[in-house]
C-alpha cells in the first residue's frame, strides 16, 4: 500500500499535460529504449489527435524506483469538465500543470477549484520553461494568487513546485538548477503525493468513476478499490444510482502497465482498476461485497448550460452517404455516450425523430456529433440555446460565464466593441507589451459564436477561455447574425456561371458542379435579410456573338465551415446537415412558400 501514488494531472488546454505523461511514461522505463511511440500517446482518439487536445480522461501506469504510479490524464477544455470532476475521486493528488508564460487559465481555475474541494494533494508543475519568453516566477505568484483566491487551507498552500519542460524531457526543482531528466518530477510525486486512504472497513468497496467497453467482455467499470480485496469469480453487487441492488460475478480484472490493460486474478484497496461482470453499470454507482451494503458519495456534475436538438436526417439527400439513418440507431448511441458521459443528458421531445441534448458547451456536442459522424451516422443539428432557470420570485435566471482573452493591442477596441454587443462586462484588463489580457462576465447566449469573431477581429492571433460563473437575472435580447443567407430556390447542379453573378451579392459555400437541394443555404449575403437564389442556372446558348465571350469565369474559394463552425453559423430557423462525407447549412422549413407563411403567421 505505502509503494502505491495514484495521480491525475490537469491543466488548462494546450499547456502541455499530455506530453508531460508522454515523458513519464518513457523515462520510468515503461517503454522498451527502441520501441517506437508516438507523440502524445494518451490521445488515442483521431479527434484528440486532430484537434491536439484531450477529450477523454485516459489511465495509465508505471513502476519507478519501486513504487506503482497510476496516472489518469484528464481534459482540459472546459466542455469536457466533467471528466475532470468525477476522475477526482480516484486519485490521491494531481499535477496542475501551469504554462511558464501563460500562467493560470480560465480551466486552471475550474480543475484546481475541484482538486481543492476533494482535499486532493497539488504539485504544481510549472511547464514549459524552456520558451524563449517564459516568465516561470512571475507564473509562480499567480498560480499562488489563485490558490488564496480559491480560499486553500495552509496545508493546500503549501505546495511543492516543479519546473519542467516536457517537450525537452528534463525537470527540476529550481529554475537555475541543471537537469537532463524527469528525476525530480518522480522525486516529488512519491515523497509528496500521500498513499491511497483506505476505509475501515474489511469489505469489497469500489467507486465507478469511468467506463470502457469491450467488444468480447462488455461493459468495463474503472474506478479506486476503496476498502477490501476482489478476485476473479467473486459474486459481488452493484448498487444502482435508483437504489436498485443487483448481484453478478467478477468475470475479468485488469490493471495497468503503461497504457495497456493487463488482466489480473486479484486487486486489493488503493488500486485503480477495471472490472467486468455487470452489463448495466453506470459512473457515480459503488460495487461492494453484499445487498445490505450503504453506496459510497459520487461527486456532483456541475450543470449544464447549453441545449441543442440532434435529429434524423429528412433532407432529400438523405440515405444516401450514411449508414445509421433512422430515429432508433440516433437514440440508441445518444443514449450510449450518456452512460460514459455523465456531464451529457439525452431527452425525447414531442417531435419524433428529435432528441434534445443538454451539455457543458457546443464543443461537446460538437465532438459527439463528429464521432457519431464517422461512425457512419447522418443526423441534423440545430443552433445552441442556453438552459433559462427560474428564479424563486419567478424571475428568468440565465447563466453566466466569466471570459478570458488575449488580443493584440492593434485590436482591442473592436473586441471590447465586440463584446458590448454580447452584454459583456469588462472587469479587467492587463496591458503587456503587444498583448492585453481582458477580462469580463458574460452571458452564456453571448459567447455562442464569439470564438469565430475573435478569430476574425484578430486575424487568428486572439485567443480565449471561459469557466461557469453563475446563474444570473436575464440581461436582455442579443443581436442575432447581423447577415442574412442566400438560399437556393432550386434542386440541381449547381453551374460556374450562375455562381459567377451570385458571388456579386456575398460570400459562397459552394464551389460549382455540387448537388444541391431547395432550401440549402449556399452563402451568405451582404444584406440582413435571407436571399433567394438559383445556382443552378446554366447560360442561355444563342446565335449571338456576346460581349462577354472569350473571358473566364473567376470564382472567388468557397467557404468551407468546419462543424463547430456550422453550428455556431446558423440561426434559429436553420439547421446543420451532418453526414459521413458532406456537411449542409438548410432552412429548417425546405419549401419557400411554407416558410413565408410561417415567418408570416409569427409575425401575426
Amino acid at each position: 500500500m505505502d509503494k502505491i501514488r495514484n495521480i491525475a494531472i490537469i491543466a488548462h488546454v494546450d499547456h502541455g499535460k499530455t506530453t508531460l505523461v508522454d515523458q513519464l511514461l518513457r523515462q520510468s522505463g515503461t517503454f522498451r529504449s527502441n520501441q517506437k511511440t508516438e507523440e502524445r500517446m494518451m490521445d488515442s482518439m483521431d479527434l484528440e489527435r486532430e484537434k491536439g487536445i484531450t477529450i477523454r480522461a485516459k489511465n495509465a501506469a508505471f513502476n519507478w524506483n519501486g513504487y506503482r504510479i497510476n496516472i489518469v490524464d484528464t481534459p482540459g477544455h472546459a466542455d469536457f469538465g466533467g471528466e475532470v470532476e468525477r476522475i477526482m475521486k480516484m486519485v490521491d493528488g494531481v499535477l496542475l500543470v501551469v504554462d511558464a508564460h501563460d500562467g493560470p487559465q480560465a480551466q486552471t481555475r475550474f480543475v484546481l477549484k475541484k482538486a481543492l474541494e476533494n482535499k486532493v494533494k497539488p504539485i504544481v508543475v510549472i511547464n514549459k520553461v524552456d520558451r524563449e519568453n517564459a516568465r516561470p516566477h512571475k507564473v509562480l505568484d499567480m498560480v499562488f494568487d489563485l490558490f488564496v483566491e480559491l480560499k486553500a487551507n495552509d496545508e493546500q498552500l503549501d505546495f511543492p513546485i516543479v519546473y519542467a519542460s516536457a517537450k525537452n524531457g528534463f525537470a527540476m526543482r529550481e529554475v537555475h538548477e541543471d537537469s537532463q531528466d524527469m528525476t525530480p518530477l518522480f522525486e516529488a510525486i512519491v515523497q509528496y503525493i500521500p498513499a491511497p486512504t483506505i476505509a475501515t472497513e474489511p469489505y469489497f468497496q469500489m467507486l465507478v468513476s469511468n467506463l470502457h467497453y469491450s467488444d468480447y467482455l462488455g461493459r468495463i467499470a474503472l474506478g479506486r478499490i476503496v476498502s477490501g480485496r476482489v478476485t476473479v469469480g467473486d459474486a459481488i453487487v452493484c448498487i444502482h444510482r435508483d437504489g436498485r441492488r443487483e448481484r453478478s460475478n467478477v468475470t475479468a480484472l485488469f490493471t495497468y502497465a503503461g497504457m495497456a490493460q493487463v488482466e489480473t486474478q486479484h486487486a486489493s484497496a488503493g488500486d485503480i482498476v477495471g472490472l467486468c461482470g455487470f452489463e448495466e453499470v453506470f459512473i457515480g454507482e459503488t460495487l461492494t461485497d453484499r445487498e445490505e451494503r450503504t453506496a459510497l458519495q459520487f461527486v456532483d456534475i456541475d450543470p449544464p448550460t447549453i441545449r441543442m436538438r440532434i435529429l434524423v436526417n429528412d433532407s432529400p439527400f438523405a440515405g444516401r452517404e450514411g449508414k445509421f439513418v433512422t430515429a432508433r440507431h440516433v437514440r440508441e448511441r445518444l443514449i450510449r455516450e450518456t452512460r460514459g458521459n455523465v456531464s451529457l443528458a439525452v431527452k425525447d421531445t414531442e417531435s419524433s425523430g428529435a432528441f434534445e441534448v443538454n451539455a457543458r458547451g457546443e464543443m461537446q456536442i460538437a465532438v459527439l456529433v463528429e464521432q457519431m459522424r464517422r461512425e457512419g451516422f447522418e443526423v441534423m443539428v440545430s443552433r445552441p440555446e442556453v438552459i433559462f432557470q427560474h428564479a424563486e420570485n419567478g424571475g428568468l435566471l440565465e447563466p453566466i460565464e466569466t471570459l478570458y482573452a488575449e488580443v493584440p493591442n492593434d485590436n482591442l477596441g473592436d473586441v471590447l466593441q465586440a463584446l458590448a454587443g454580447r452584454k459583456g462586462e469588462i472587469v479587467g484588463m492587463d496591458h503587456h507589451a503587444t498583448r492585453v489580457s481582458v477580462e469580463a462576465i458574460i452571458p452564456t447566449r453571448g459567447l455562442i459564436g464569439f470564438e469565430s469573431d475573435l478569430v476574425n477581429l484578430t486575424r487568428g492571433e486572439g485567443i480565449m477561455s471561459h469557466i461557469f460563473r453563475e446563474y444570473a437575472p436575464f440581461k436582455g435580447e442579443l443581436e442575432g447574425r447581423n447577415r442574412g443567407v442566400m438560399v437556393s430556390m432550386e434542386a440541381g447542379t449547381s453551374k460556374a456561371y450562375s455562381l459567377n453573378n451570385i458571388q456579386a451579392r456575398g460570400k459562397l459555400f459552394i464551389g460549382p458542379q455540387e448537388e444541391i437541394y431547395a432550401g440549402m443555404i449556399i452563402g451568405e449575403n451582404a444584406r440582413p435579410e435571407d436571399l433567394p437564389v438559383n445556382p443552378c442556372k446554366a447560360k442561355n446558348l444563342t446565335n449571338m456573338r456576346s460581349q462577354g465571350d472569350g473571358k473566364g469565369i473567376q470564382l472567388e474559394a468557397p467557404l468551407k465551415m468546419t462543424l463547430e463552425r456550422a453550428i455556431e453559423y446558423i440561426g434559429a430557423d436553420e439547421y446543420v446537415e451532418v453526414t459521413p462525407k458532406s456537411l449542409r447549412l438548410r432552412k429548417r422549413v425546405l419549401d419557400a412558400n411554407a416558410r413565408k407563411r410561417a415567418a408570416n403567421a409569427v409575425a401575426a
